[in-house]
Formats: C-alpha cells, sequence, structure tokens
C-alpha cells in the first residue's frame, strides 16, 4: 500500500483525504500523481471507477496552492453534467485544505447563476464543453491564467461528438501549461488529441482495471414481459444499490413508475429530465434513500457510485461494448458485482449474439418473480438449472 504522502501529496491535502477515510493511492494514483506534481503532462489510459478524479484532482489542486486567489489558474473539462457535479465534489474537501474554491458549470442549469458565482472568485472550474464555450462567448470567462487543463474521459467525449468543442477550447489556452488527460481509450480521435495538445506527456496505463467479463458474475434470465418489473423488484430487493438500464427515456420512466407501484425506492435518471431532479436522484442514490436507478446508457456516464452489487440490462444492450459499459458499473475500483441481463422472448437470438462476442455462452434460465433464487443471485449454477 503506498500512502498519498510518499507520493509527494502535501500534509493538508493528505489530512484532508484521511479524513474521509481514504488513506492509500489506487494504481493510477500511485503513478499519474508524482508526474503531474513535476509539472509533466500526464497521458493516463484508465477507466471509470480506478480513482482517476483523485489522480488529476489532487495534483491539480496541490499546483494551485501559492496561485492568486479569485482568478481561473485550472479548467477540468469532463462530458457530462453529472460528472461535472461528482468531480467538484469529490474536489471540494482538499480544495478547502488550501483555501481554493472549484467550480461545475453545465448546460441545463441557470447561466446568469453561474456567472454571478465565477465573478465572486474561483480558481478551478469543471465544464462541459458546451457551457464553457457560451461563458468564453459572453466573457464572463477568460483562460488567460490558466496553468493546468484536464481533460476526463477524452474518449466519452469522442462519442459524443464534443472534440471539436474541447479543441476550440484547447486552442485558446495560449501561455504556458499543463495538460492531463484520462480515457479509456487513447486510439483514433484521442491519440489526435494527444499529439496536439500535449507536449512530451508520460504515459502511465492501468490495464488491469479495464471491465472484463471476468470483474463480475453474470445471470441471464428469460423473463416474461408482464411479470419484467416483478423480476427487477425480487432481485433489487436483496441488495442495497441497483442499477437498471433501459434503451430509451420512455422505458426509464415507465419502468422507474411501476417499481415504486411495487414498493422499490427506484427513481429514473436520463436527458429530458430537470438537472436539479437529476442531481437530486444521483444524490439520493449514493446515500442510499434510492435503492433502484433507472438510467439510460448516455444518463449512466455521468453515474460515479461505488458499491453497486447488481446492474441489470432491463432492455439488451446494442453489442459487448455496451454490455461492459454498463455492466462494469458493478465492477468498481476492483470491486465485484453480478450484471443480470432479462431476456424476453424475441430478443434471445439477439442476446446470444452478445454472449458470443463476450465468450460467455450461458444458458438463458427461465424464472418468473417468485423463484427464491432470485434473492441470491451467486448462489445457484446456470449451468445446472
Amino acid at each position: 500500500m503506498t500512502r498519498f504522502a510518499d507520493l509527494g501529496v502535501a500534509p493538508p491535502v493528505v489530512s484532508a483525504l484521511e479524513q474521509r477515510g481514504i488513506e492509500s493511492a489506487f494504481p493510477i494514483q500511485e503513478l499519474a500523481i508524482p508526474d503531474a506534481l513535476a509539472g509533466r503532462d500526464v497521458c493516463g489510459k484508465a477507466q471509470t471507477g480506478s480513482g482517476k478524479t483523485l489522480a488529476f484532482g489532487i495534483p491539480t489542486v496541490q499546483l494551485l496552492a501559492d496561485a492568486e486567489r479569485g482568478t481561473l489558474h485550472a479548467l477540468l473539462l469532463v462530458p457530462t453534467r453529472e460528472l461535472a457535479t461528482q468531480v467538484v465534489e469529490e474536489l471540494e474537501p482538499i480544495c478547502r485544505s488550501l483555501g481554493l474554491t472549484p467550480l461545475a458549470v453545465y448546460g441545463g442549469a441557470d447561466i446568469d447563476k453561474q456567472i454571478r458565482k465565477i465573478e465572486r472568485g474561483v480558481e478551478i472550474i469543471v465544464a462541459t464543453p458546451g457551457r464553457l464555450i457560451d461563458l468564453l462567448d459572453r466573457k464572463a470567462v477568460t483562460v488567460v491564467d490558466v496553468e493546468c487543463v484536464v481533460i476526463d474521459e477524452a474518449d466519452r467525449m469522442a462519442d459524443m461528438g464534443f472534440l471539436p468543442q474541447v479543441e476550440w477550447i484547447l486552442r485558446r489556452i495560449e501561455g504556458d501549461h499543463q495538460t492531463l488527460l484520462f480515457s479509456a481509450t487513447l486510439d483514433g480521435a484521442v491519440g489526435a488529441l494527444i499529439s496536439r495538445y500535449q507536449t512530451d506527456p508520460v504515459h502511465h496505463s492501468v490495464d488491469d482495471s479495464e471491465v472484463t467479463v471476468e470483474n463480475m458474475s453474470h445471470r441471464f434470465i428469460a423473463v416474461h414481459q408482464m411479470d419484467q418489473a416483478r423480476v427487477v423488484a425480487a432481485i433489487a430487493g436483496s441488495v442495497s444499490r441497483t442499477i437498471v438500464f433501459c434503451n430509451t427515456k420512455r422505458a426509464c420512466d415507465r419502468v422507474a413508475g411501476d417499481l415504486v407501484k411495487l414498493g422499490v425506492a427506484a427513481q429514473a435518471i436520463h436527458g429530458d429530465l430537470r438537472q436539479r431532479h437529476r442531481e437530486k436522484a444521483l444524490a439520493e442514490f449514493g446515500d442510499g434513500s434510492t435503492t433502484v436507478l433507472v438510467a439510460t446508457d448516455v444518463a449512466a456516464r455521468g453515474i460515479h457510485v461505488d458499491d453497486v452489487e447488481v446492474v441489470i440490462h432491463y432492455d439488451p444492450p446494442d453489442d459487448h461494448k455496451t454490455y461492459l459499459h454498463r455492466s462494469g458499473r458493478t465492477a468498481r475500483a476492483g470491486g465485484s458485482g453480478v450484471a443480470v441481463s432479462l431476456v424476453r422472448w424475441n430478443e434471445e437470438l439477439h442476446v446470444r449474439r452478445v454472449q458470443k462476442r463476450l465468450g460467455l455462452e450461458m444458458p438463458i434460465v427461465e424464472m418468473f418473480s417468485n423463484d427464491p433464487r432470485l434473492g441470491d443471485l451467486t448462489a445457484w449454477d446456470p449451468e445446472a438449472a
């Protein structure tokens, strides 16, 4: 176990981490923090849940210890509003230890309120690209004094079509500055970003944190449509946190409503909901007052909650990559969990194709909601069912 003090992290920051029970570094933190503290550009290959927020957050905050207060010195670009909020929540305690103020800015929230907060003085902004461009256009933000730029989840930015906006922003940061980039993949458009906007970056990769089928248990259950919500309720009733994936926003609302009628503390999260509602749902899922979150794939990119015990594919994923992205919500930071696919009669062929790509050619076991096996999904062997 490597302690943060051994990596060169300052005592006030170490103390702030210890107060939250964070005493030893994850592998990506151990690799990236010393180089980032030395002022190097860092390119980190790490999955969601690997601890990368602190890998870039600790050095970014610490390097601003002596920076002029009330002036923007660090800019962190993230793909979703949920992630912007969560990065700020993660960094707030260590910022406080050094007297720094972080702020999340994103679309879907009152821009005038965000401008007023910026005018009061912030040193660190965590932003989605579109909202930051709006603020730059209004001259509400200046990047003249920016010393550190972080690009988080660069691959997700590429998937969501945000890289042109990211590059527009990066071209406007002209002064001498450090660039930290983190992504689950470093090829293609992300590779082009690295070559254009990083200077002699040191590369760090934590391949063993990548989500694979070995990181979790898998169950494939044949269900009947009229009984499907009850099956979810039976599974969720025996664990503290479950994420359910649906393919459409309308399905999310319907499934969450069905679960609430069955006495489950469930909420939907998707792009059509007000930002306030999304943030509330995430907070309540984090503190345990909501036990089931019903999400679309895009909305789930902003969900960074540990100790999710079960992921349920209510609707089948488009492909094997989506299956792993979804299922990886229950295998974060070295944890384990169960990924459950609910399969309706007309979806079996598609699911078997996904299984084949994953190397998971397991039986699809028919079950009804009163089946006792749903109460402990790892206690039975699908091959023997």
